[in-house]
């Protein structure tokens, strides 16, 4: 709303005259009054289509068209069987594409379950709890220690307030909060006086005024943003979709000049040439490949499970494949969500510490050289005053190093520990006698430990304000004056890095002094110990998984809520946007559409940005055309994940709304998992390919024959029945065996594909005419030479179906390889798939040839030795011309 207060520009009582409220809260007839007016804070529930509407909606699918086509044909015929199978094969389709559907509405209603239940209020000056949904603007509402934030507040009062916003702005630390207003334009994440709904109080306590309830939060926008997001067709189905209208309009056009020529040229009787026009339909139509590309995406999703990836959509098996762009947040899914100090300065060296994350092994390194710690004093004391100045606890729970408490403190005493020091020694040694908690307006936390003939305070806190209470520093040989300009130096040296500083300072009082005060503090006279820089540190193996993606030719974006810095600082040592300048939230907002189209593909870190801010990203990507992954964890990553092409979320600290909005969900949180999905994807397109470029000459071959047979007025050689049991042969047997065909070598070498090209481009169609004219040639000639020396009109047929079928068993052998030749021992018995499925067609040819029952359905008949080695040498055509032309391809170093 344009007319709405920025509150987080407005001073606390500002706020307070707005909503003409008190800080003692609204009496009850007020707030009573203001809930008729503005409805209950909860996010309001979509209108949803019934079942049967989503139901019917499945059928609106080219593919689905295409196969009730061929079961009104196949029924026509009185093919009962086929008929049902095809009907299945739609059954199948259209319960998969319901459940998932279902399963997508769920992200909305995961996002209005983070709304907490309960608040506490101020209401007539005391203190109630009341269900949430009865909060209105207005309301005073306090918070503590594991609260949930119940609406978006304007803080007026804090105590060591620390929000993890986290969900809302991928921000990995939680937020220190103040009362102090920031300026209008500030990001979500810098906006330390509000509290927003949905988000964790992880510690101290706050007052808060309610300025936004229900879907005018935070929150709220969100929600409504992914219920507006417009879903994307995927590529595959896109290509399918126009594959599929472009062959229905062919066969349409086909089996009408067909039936016209027939009838009013040749002079047929019109009966007969209607059931021929149905005989050329039925050999025209794939029945097959809607039901081969379902079971290869389903194939696909069992191998992706097994990579620790779980599909919610099948189409996403394959989109995953196709992708150019690679959108990720930062924050757990390229890094480790686990701070790490990385970096140790002292007076007189910097050490560099290795080992990630809260395990606590690592060393020290200066100049290329380990260190040992306990041969440094000056290492040794930072380490002692990290530990003892921590109100954390690490601790090891089923084999893996966890934190309670702050994540920051949770990195020092990770620190202390590779510094050779046991908390449990320096407990008994330091006992603490008192301590002042940190406080985000004094920006410091201190205790006080010793024992009856040594006594210590340890202090940490932001450089700057740890800086101006030093007067000495720490040295090897005891301590010297402060040399500010140095810590200044290499404060901004550390922080160009991306990471985040402390500072650690100790000073010694009298034996007697047994409390803490903050006099103790301000006079000043610390020693400081150095500076430790710390950082949620990359994965291992996102940084291999990301040069992976750039040697597949996909470019990989990181988009966080976090600051620029420290997105830049990631995204360099991740090998993202090296060399190119950073895009903060701030500058997206003042670009139009057209101006963001122009540099989003230019730029790969943005940093700062908001759900809005992912959204427009996406579709500017899109606009560029460009097929766009999106990963995420937190509900601000909702939006962008359902408009993506391809939403991937986290499964093991992702939000449910990421989840569900999401179409593959990561078991492991592993960036690298997707460069193994993207290596699946590209290989049952592969697969997809080859499918189709096999089923399709048999159809093509088929409809050859039978409109020839119709031309020069021949007997027809394949009935229409005959022609279905070649299609159900084929579908049923040889196309299922390039599912399971291998990867090819050097697969994550190939740029992706253009997202526009067609599944059949100008080389692939010419692949299948000739194919189909092989076919034709062996099977048709074939024919009217056994009719030529009087062979039988059925016996003839008979040998014409299974020219089909054995020139297909052939080119299946030869499909495996698009360019390379199969005329090897791995070409040939590489896929075992392959030899069962001949195997089980051979089988059936071999009933439908000889069992009585089959001959008397199909008008089969025996055929001698003879007849069957000319079949085999006529079949084999298809096999040594596709060779034949991959081995000029191969000679000519055309690719393909």
């Amino acid at each position: 709303m344009n007319d709405t207060p920025l509150w987080h520009n407005l001073s606390d009582k500002d706020c307070f005259s707005t909503l003409e409220t008190q800080r003692h809260g609204l009496s009850q007839p007020s707030a009573q009054q203001r809930l008729q007016q503005t409805g209950p804070n909860c996010l309001p529930t979509p209108p949803k289509q019934g079942p049967i509407t989503r139901l019917l909606r499945q059928f609106h699918n080219i593919l689905i068209y295409i196969m009730l086509a061929s079961a009104v044909v196949t029924a026509f015929l009185g093919h009962w069987v086929d008929c049902g199978v095809i009907l299945g094969a739609v059954l199948v389709n259209v319960l998969i594409g319901f459940i998932q559907e279902g399963k997508a509405e769920a992200a909305l209603e995961s996002i209005r379950n983070m709304l907490t239940s309960h608040a506490t209020v101020l209401r007539d000056g005391q203190r109630q709890e009341i269900d949430a949904r009865h909060l209105v603007p207005g309301d005073v509402v306090l918070l503590s220690s594991g609260d949930k934030v119940p609406a978006d507040l304007r803080l007026f009062q804090v105590h060591n307030l620390r929000i993890e916003e986290a969900a809302l702005t991928g921000e990995s630390l939680a937020v220190e909060k103040s009362i102090e207003p920031v300026a209008d334009e500030a990001p979500l994440g810098d906006r330390y006086c509000m509290a927003y709904s949905g988000t964790l109080v992880v510690y101290g306590q706050a007052r808060g005024l309610v300025v936004a309830t229900g879907s005018q939060t935070e929150l709220g926008k969100i929600n409504s943003l992914l219920a507006n997001v417009q879903v994307l067709s995927t590529p595959l189905l896109r290509q399918i979709d126009r594959f599929g209208r472009w062959l229905a309009v062919i066969i349409l056009l086909l089996v009408a000049a067909t039936f016209a020529l027939g009838t009013f040229w040749r002079g047929n009787d019109a009966a007969e040439m209607f059931i021929m026009s149905v005989a050329l339909t039925a050999s025209a139509i794939p029945e097959g490949l809607p039901a081969i590309i379902t079971i290869m995406l389903a194939l696909g999703v069992q191998q992706m499970a097994k990579q620790r990836a779980i599909v919610r959509r099948l189409p996403a098996v394959e989109t995953l494949g196709s992708v150019t762009v690679i959108c990720t947040d930062k924050t757990g899914t390229l890094t480790r969500n686990e701070m790490t100090v990385q970096r140790v300065i002292v007076s007189e060296s910097s050490y560099e510490v290795t080992g990630i994350g809260y395990l606590p092994m690592g060393n020290f390194v200066t100049h290329q050289q380990t260190v040992v710690p306990d041969q440094q004093p000056p290492l040794t004391d930072l380490c002692r005053a990290a530990l003892i100045c921590n109100d954390g606890r690490l601790f090891e729970q089923h084999q893996q190093w966890c934190v309670e408490g702050d994540p920051t403190e949770g990195a020092l005493l990770t620190l202390a520990r590779k510094g050779g020091l046991s908390p449990e020694t320096e407990a008994q040694l330091w006992p603490r006698l008192d301590s002042i908690p940190f406080e985000s307006e004094h920006r410091f936390m201190a205790t006080l430990n010793g024992t009856k003939q040594v006594r210590r305070i340890f202090l940490k806190g932001a450089p700057e304000r740890i800086l101006e209470l030093c007067s000495h520093q720490r040295t090897l040989c005891g301590q010297q004056i402060l040399e500010p300009d140095y810590w200044r130096r290499m404060a901004t040296d550390t922080a160009a890095r991306g990471l985040r500083l402390l500072a650690i300072a100790e000073k010694s009082v009298t034996s007697d002094q047994d409390s803490l005060a903050f006099s103790d503090i301000e006079s000043g006279d610390f020693t400081l110990l150095g500076l430790v820089g710390i950082i949620d540190p990359p994965r291992e193996e996102a940084i291999q998984a990301v040069k992976e993606c750039h040697t597949a030719g996909i470019q990989v974006k990181m988009i966080t809520g976090d600051h620029a810095e420290t997105a830049r600082a990631i995204g360099a040592q991740l090998g993202i946007g090296q060399g190119k300048p950073v895009l903060t939230g701030a500058e997206i907002s003042v670009m139009d559409d057209a101006k963001l189209r122009q540099v989003v593909m230019e730029v790969d870190v943005f940093a700062r940005a908001s759900p809005e801010h992912k959204l427009r990203l996406v579709e500017a990507m899109q606009a560029c055309h460009q097929v766009v992954a999106m990963t995420g964890d937190g509900v601000n990553d909702a939006p962008a994940l359902k408009r993506a092409d391809v939403g991937i979320a986290m499964g093991h600290k992702g939000t449910e709304a990421a989840k569900e909005a999401a179409d593959i969900v990561l078991v492991d949180d592993n960036f690298s998992t997707i460069s193994n999905a993207v290596r699946e994807g590209r290989a049952i397109y592969d697969n997809l390919k080859k499918s189709i470029l096999f089923i399709l000459p048999t159809n093509g071959g088929q409809a050859i024959i039978v409109i020839a047979a119709i031309l020069f007025e021949l007997a027809l050689p394949l009935t229409p029945v005959q022609v279905l049991w070649v299609n159900m042969v084929t579908a049923c047997t040889l196309a299922l065996a390039l599912a399971a065909e291998p990867i090819e070598r050097g697969i994550m070498h190939r740029p992706p594909r253009p997202p526009s090209e067609p599944i059949l481009t100008g080389f692939f169609i010419w692949r299948v005419v000739m194919v189909s004219l092989l076919m034709t040639l062996g099977s048709l000639g074939l024919f009217l030479w056994e009719l030529h020396i009087g062979t039988s009109l059925e016996v003839a047929r008979t040998m014409a179906v299974n020219v089909i079928v054995v020139g297909e068993m052939f080119y299946l052998f030869s499909s495996r390889y698009l360019v390379a030749s199969v005329l090897n021992w791995q070409g040939l018995l590489g896929n075992r798939w392959v030899l069962i499925c001949v195997g089980a067609c051979t089988l059936l040819q071999v009933l439908y040839t000889y069992h009585p029952t089959l001959q008397q359905l199909f008008g089969s008949t025996a055929l001698s030795g003879w007849a069957w080695l000319q079949i085999i040498l006529a079949g084999s055509l298809t096999l040594l011309g596709s060779e034949l032309e991959k081995w000029q391809l191969r000679r000519r170093k055309v690719s393909v």
